[in-house]
């Protein structure tokens, strides 16, 4: 590897390298001495005529030797100077000069740009040209037998365009694209390349077209080229920050500029390219998922291409950079890349006429595809929309119109291109873009070109000695150039102009965004060394209150936003900023955001999903014209050199050999750029701006940026320099690592989340998890999961790899059917009640849960089906469990998966299954609040207590089960049986059951233990306690009960709800406390005055707090009212304190007999008070309690007085009464007869406090569940 390793070669230290335009001119083509190489690794089909198979090309020479810091990889510069390798032409074929750029990123994530033009060369090697005739051949004669058969695929290029049962045409065909030594003249690409810091695209590919021009001219270049190459790498300097510079080519200067540190960052690929390559709405979808971290894959025939959209589309992220593999221009020898887990963003160049449909990829379910050439873009399933992003389109097209750019793009495909692009003379399609001539003048002469016939005459005409093909062009260009420089100028321009004014639309829209995103950083106390040794534990940005504070429509995209590592990697860089001097695009975005505050004096008035323009487009461009019409600086004119007398002879069409010893070292100290007059201050700023595009950090950064910060950031480039076996298995190695790295960290993010205040309390981070924050990191492990499912597949089926596997696993255990019902239970047996009733295990297995999901018709792709079963598996906790019984069948998991995928790596297969067992700590309703719409089989078992009740009962029982999603209606059940199945829309979360009889035949009472329903889907089980008789004339003479759910653990899942300590979801009271209540045993201890005050403050404190939660997080407030330590358990125990529950005549006194013979006094009473307003208060307060009271007497409902009082407090605490009516419950004279006199409610300063405590709920507005007060009429009182 020449020059790789050295620690400074020859010309490393002669100026300070981090100023210099240019690091390397590098020169590539083909080596004569080992001659017709074929490329293997390019997997170039051998089927293929010679002349279109590819040969490995070398690098011939580059200079200077090496540079200490920025190291010459010889084997990536020569992979991405000439992807394909070597290409060989003849006469008759296109032979025009191409340009394209590339980009190296190293793993400290610094990058150095490329640019190439690769133009022909003649072959001058008689050894060559022997090597192409056998090989020519060979071809024909494998090949002699079939020609009809061979030629469709053989002559790639030209088969395509020609109706494949014209068998003359085929035979023409074969002449045309064929050689021969003694006919035809053989042509060789070569590239030469600029290696750069700085992307100054435009700069570099004036300069190369000019040397190129000078290798072409008939007349040889006023100086040696040597002069113009040891110019442009020793004598150009960088422009300085907010400057311009002029430097000269071969024939006229180039000119280019550099934004100031308070401008956005440098970019010199034009937009409008892209902008027109994909039109607005497609590059605004592109640049979302590349926001969202998704798999890119670019897709194009041309190079330039490929890197103008990579380019374009990662200048647009500002404030935020990508953090991941990024190989705009992937070469054919890494295509197993495309089997990386993990995002990127990479550059496939397409074959001729190859159908998107036979691109096999081995990731789709995250990929976003986009062929550049067709205008066509495929979207991953799942995708949120871009904030405002009609707006947003509006006003991107607004700028985009003022320069004469459609909306939706204008492809340079045209009807004529398109069939052009099927033949050999392609390039011609795309010159425009090669710089050599305006394609206006030679339009008709292009569209000749393209004609098969034409171009048989031409080559016919230039074997017998006639030149056409540079007939009359120079002439014309001669006496235009003026014109030509001027537009040329003015089209520049106007691209900067173009480019600035779009960045800054897309700037704007994140300055609006995150303007505040300052006040949810978390700022860290601790020193930089102790913050990134922790940094994996820490939290440093208040993820759920930045999302409560955004817009509503904004929620879907923001939320996975930021769990983004370009988020991450912002937010520590401003976390950073404490320590170390800020970075160079966090302290532009922190600029903007401060001059926004000016303008809006007050940061609330941005939040808001009012759209926003940009206002600074005018001065932006102004400020780039600015430099361009007024140079700064101008570099050193190029100048003779001490060469040696008779080389670098010049002959025309042939790059000469340079040599070596004069640009092997630049001059001694006569740069004025790097002058030792340089004042201190310039050099400081020049370390600074080094520092900032290069990439040079400390080693504490360094491990920083490779360690703490990043997931895949350590291969955000495949190494190009070593393809050996070791090093891919390296690099796949890195794979799997970084998989089982991010996994772990997903679960442990995804388990923190979900334990909330605790997790808060143990350090771990921030206080709670809304439903969206969940959905966000569901759907994110849904990626992770696919990702490792498509990690070294053998072949890929459907976009899916995870659904695919399972569907094989689902074909061989059918086939076996002996394993094919083999159970999995889902916890262990149910010990039987008194009763002797159970509800019966549900055992499943992951068979049974895929035909769950192949069963749902609102499923569609594969894709889908998979996150169906990744989240019903996540919500049974039977994820990990089922993936262990998936990859347990070891054949078909060697037959569907290479050695190296992440797969069949044991020792990371078992930690990340037992990653995912963690998630089972806690409770997942991902499938169940997702599908919504679905119907769902359940089944529900009544548990009587048969040693107090009859075995038999002879009325008719009836239940009703609701959730909150909607409740099934009454549902009669059969006689003496107490178990049912029934199928309904999906209830969601169970919240309460109401069970009944009709309390007919001699046989009608019943002691109901409790009530069990199962989701038989999700197997999620609801306990509703009773524990109360049902029938007239015994317990509160109630016929029917509404009973509050709790969610059953399985067993297996106690352990690990021991260890989080999550406290357990309220349900009905226990039927302990309601049988203390009803006084049926005087056994149970009762709870003292205080311990009661404080359930009545903690059940109201409930109740605020799930008002001050997003609208889409509270739960269910029927659990707080009416569940055990809800509202009316709580009141419940106030009117118990000092009741006199005696038995008169054996018969149980209840708190609704208070309240009736309150209402009886109220009614009868007429009392006279001090205050005549209050007077009239307080007959309005006891015409209402009587109103509510006889309105639930009379409500054509079997319900007891417990039943009725639950009623009360319910209507009361909805209406906003009970702050009234307990004053006058407290007054009234049948108190002093029905309580003791160290009662409650006989304290004045408790009924006050209690008043108080009650009054702090009539903010919110309650809205009751039908179950609770069905039947129940309180119209107003007229």
């Amino acid at each position: 590897m020449s020059g790789s390793g050295a620690a400074s070669g020859p010309g490393s230290g002669s100026s300070p390298a981090a100023c210099r335009f240019a690091h390397y001119f590098v020169l590539c083509g083909i080596d004569a001495d080992s001659g017709l190489e074929p490329d293997e690794l390019a997997g170039e089909n051998f089927d293929q005529s010679p002349l279109r198979r590819t040969f490995k090309s070398k690098v011939l020479a580059h200079y200077p030797q090496n540079i200490e810091w920025n190291p010459f990889d010889q084997d990536a510069v020569n992979m991405l100077c000439m992807p394909k390798g070597l290409s060989f032409r003849t006469q008759t074929d296109s032979k025009d000069p191409q340009f394209h750029s590339f980009i190296i990123t190293r793993e400290d994530g610094s990058r150095t740009y490329g640019f190439v033009l690769t133009f022909y060369e003649e072959v001058t090697s008689k050894q060559i040209c022997t090597a192409m005739q056998t090989l020519y051949q060979m071809h024909n004669a494998e090949h002699y037998s079939s020609v009809y058969a061979s030629s469709s695929c053989s002559m790639d290029s030209l088969a395509s365009s020609i109706d494949e049962g014209d068998t003359a045409s085929l035979l023409k065909l074969q002449r045309y694209n064929s050689y021969d030594i003694s006919r035809d003249t053989l042509y060789v690409s070569k590239s030469i390349c600029l290696i750069t810091p700085l992307p100054f695209m435009q700069a570099c590919k004036k300069f190369l077209i000019q040397l190129y021009k000078a290798v072409t001219s008939q007349q040889p270049p006023p100086l040696p080229l040597e002069s113009y190459i040891h110019n442009i790498l020793y004598e150009v300097p960088l422009p300085p920050p907010g400057r311009s510079l002029k430097f000269y080519g071969v024939y006229e200067p180039v000119i280019c500029q550099r934004p100031g540190p308070n401008e956005l960052p440098l970019s010199d690929y034009p937009l409008r390219e892209a902008f027109e390559l994909l039109g607005l709405e497609n590059l605004v979808q592109v640049f979302t998922c590349v926001l969202l971290e998704m798999q890119i894959l670019l897709y194009s025939q041309d190079y330039q291409r490929l890197m103008t959209v990579a380019e374009g589309i990662t200048t647009l992220l500002f404030p935020f950079q990508w953090q991941h593999v990024y190989v705009p221009i992937l070469p054919a020898s890494l295509l197993h890349f495309l089997d990386a887990p993990v995002p990127y963003l990479m550059g496939l160049q397409s074959k001729e006429g190859t159908d998107r449909s036979k691109l096999e990829l081995p990731q789709e379910a995250n990929l976003c595809f986009v062929d550049i050439d067709n205008h066509f873009i495929e979207l991953p399933e799942e995708f949120p929309q871009f904030p405002n992003k009609v707006d947003f389109i509006q006003e991107l097209s607004e700028v985009v119109l003022q320069f004469g750019i459609p909306p939706e793009g204008s492809l340079h495909c045209s009807e004529s291109a398109t069939k052009l692009k099927n033949l050999v003379l392609k390039d011609l399609v795309i010159d425009k873009k090669n710089g050599n001539v305006s394609t206006n003048n030679i339009s008709m002469y292009e569209l000749l070109k393209g004609n098969e016939t034409i171009a048989r005459l031409q080559a016919l005409a230039e074997r017998t000695g006639v030149t056409v093909e540079k007939m009359d062009l120079s002439a014309s260009l001669s006496e235009k150039e003026k014109d030509l420089k001027l537009q040329c100028e003015e089209a520049e321009l106007r691209d900067y102009k173009l480019n600035v004014q779009l960045r800054e639309v897309f700037a704007n829209r994140f300055t609006q965004m995150f303007a505040d995103y300052e006040a949810f950083v978390i700022q860290t106390a601790q020193d930089m060394e102790s913050w990134l040794t922790s940094r994996e534990q820490m939290q440093n940005f208040d993820k759920a209150s930045f999302l409560s504070d955004q817009p509503e429509p904004y929620l879907p995209f923001l939320s996975r936003f930021i769990e983004t590592q370009m988020f991450a990697t912002f937010i520590d860089n401003k976390i950073m900023s404490q320590w170390e001097e800020k970075d160079p695009l966090l302290r532009v975005f922190d600029s903007r955001i401060e001059k926004i505050r000016l303008y809006n004096v007050r940061a609330p008035t941005m939040r808001t999903s009012i759209y926003q323009k940009c206002s600074t487009l005018k001065e932006a461009a102004q400020s780039i014209e600015q430099r361009l019409m007024k140079m700064d600086h101008t570099a050193i004119h190029p100048h003779l050199l001490d060469m040696k007398i008779g080389q670098g002879k010049y002959e025309r069409g042939f790059f000469p050999k340079l040599q070596s010893d004069v640009l092997a070292t630049g001059p001694a100290n006569n740069n004025r750029w790097v002058s030792r007059s340089a004042t201190t201050q310039r050099r400081k700023e020049r370390l600074r701006q080094h520092s900032e595009h290069i990439g040079l950090d400390n080693d504490l950064r360094e491990k920083y940026v490779q360690e703490a910060r990043s997931l895949g950031k350590n291969l955000r480039q495949p190494k190009l320099s070593d393809l050996s076996p070791a090093v891919i298995a390296q690099t796949n190695w890195k794979f799997v690592e970084g998989l089982l790295k991010e996994c772990r960290m997903k679960t442990k993010r995804m388990l923190v989340e979900k334990m909330g205040h605790e997790a808060v309390e143990l350090g771990h981070g921030e206080a709670n998890i809304t439903g969206l924050e969940e959905n966000t990191l569901i759907a994110s492990l849904c990626d992770l999961l696919e990702r490792i499912w498509s990690h070294g597949l053998q072949i890929k089926q459907g976009k899916s790899a995870l659904w695919s596997h399972l569907i094989q696993f689902q074909d061989r255990e059918e086939k076996q059917e002996h394993l094919a019902e083999s159970p999995v239970a889902l916890g262990p047996e149910r010990r039987k009640s008194d009763s002797g009733v159970m509800l019966p295990t549900l055992r499943v297995s992951l068979i049974q849960d895929m035909r769950h999901i192949q069963n749902m018709s609102e499923i569609k792709t594969d894709v889908g089906r998979a996150r169906a079963w990744i989240r019903l598996s996540l919500e049974k906790k039977l994820l990990s469990q089922h993936l262990k019984q998936l990859l347990s069948n070891q054949p078909l998991t060697k037959k569907l998966y290479k050695r190296y995928a992440f797969l069949r790596c044991e020792e990371e297969r078992e930690q990340f299954l037992y990653h995912l067992l963690s998630l089972n700590a806690v409770d997942y309703f991902c499938f169940t609040s997702v599908f919504t719409t679905i119907m769902i089989p359940y089944r529900s078992v009544i548990i009587p207590i048969k040693k107090l009740s009859n075995a038999i009962i002879t009325s008719n029982p009836w239940i009703c089960v609701a959730g909150e999603l909607g409740d099934t209606g009454v549902m009669q059940i059969p006689k003496n049986l107490l178990e049912m199945t029934f199928e309904c829309q999906n209830l969601g979360k169970l919240t309460t059951v109401q069970i009944g009889h009709d309390n007919s035949g001699l046989l009608a009472k019943w002691l109901v233990d409790c009530v069990m329903v199962r989701n038989e889907i999700t197997g999620h089980t609801y306990r509703f306690p009773c524990g109360r008789w049902l029938g007239k004339g015994i317990d509160d003479g109630s016929l029917e009960r509404i009973l509050i759910g709790e969610l059953m653990t399985t067993a297996s899942d106690e352990d690990l709800v021991k260890q989080c300590r999550t406290p357990p979801q309220q349900k009905s009271p226990t039927s302990a406390r309601r049988l203390s209540i009803t006084s049926l045993t005087g056994k149970t201890t009762k709870p003292n005055a205080g311990q009661i005050q404080e359930g009545i403050g903690e059940a109201v404190n409930n109740i605020v707090k799930h008002f001050h939660k997003p609208e889409k997080e509270r739960g269910s407030l029927t659990v707080l009212l009416c569940g055990e330590n809800g509202l009316v358990a709580a009141l419940e125990q106030v009117f118990h304190h000092g009741f006199k529950s005696a038995r008169i005549f054996h018969k149980n006194v209840f708190i609704w007999d208070f309240i009736e013979r309150a209402v009886a006094y109220f009614e009868n009473a007429d009392q006279i008070l001090d205050n005549e307003d209050d007077v009239l208060i307080q007959k309005s307060s006891c015409k209402t309690f009587c109103h509510y009271v006889h309105a639930i007497n009379t409500a054509p409902r079997n319900i007891g007085k417990d039943g009725k009082f639950q009623i009360l407090v319910c209507l009361g605490t909805r209406d906003r009464l009970l702050p009234q009516w307990i004053p006058l419950l407290a007054e009234c004279p049948a108190i002093t007869r029905m309580y003791e006199e160290s009662a409650l409610l006989r304290d004045c300063m408790t009924v006050n406090s209690l008043i108080r405590i009650l009054q702090t709920i009539q903010d919110f507005t309650i809205v009751l569940e039908g179950s609770l007060i069905k039947g129940v009429d309180v119209n107003p009182i007229v």
